[in-house]
């Protein structure tokens, strides 16, 4: 009787411990990316080095133009303006912001879009370009 009495009460403990989780264990929370800031007059991100940056569909340079690249941006941290949440198909671009570019300078001068999935930081904080 008694040895009944231990394997009731070894498994009773068991099952006690199995649903408080004690015998379990848990994957460690995601964190959301850390904002871009604001110092020296320009929004900052952090960003993939070697990303390039898209020309422009009209002479306003409003509208990114994803077929056409006019240089790279090789630093990260970067610099960018504003951001523009586009809507046409050509404008897709993927993840968490799914039209979303940022307007910078690219590395050799030349003015233009990047893709926000190039862009670690969260870009919510940069203004809208208009």
């Amino acid at each position: 009787m008694r040895m009944r009495t231990r394997k009731t009460l070894a498994a009773l403990i068991s099952v006690m411990a199995l649903a408080l989780g004690l015998g379990t264990t848990t994957a460690p929370s995601a964190s959301a990316a850390s904002g871009c800031w604001y110092s020296g007059s320009h929004w900052w991100c952090n960003n993939r080095a070697g990303a390039p940056v898209y020309g422009f569909k009209d002479l306003a340079r409003a509208y990114p133009d994803s077929s056409r690249i006019v240089g790279y941006m090789n630093s990260n941290p970067s610099w960018f303006n504003c951001r523009y949440d586009g809507g046409a198909s050509d404008e897709y671009v993927g993840g968490p912001h799914p039209y979303r570019w940022e307007w910078t300078e690219a590395d050799n001068g030349q003015w233009g879009w990047m893709k926000d999935t190039a862009i670690s930081s969260e870009t919510n904080p940069l203004p809208a370009c208009w």
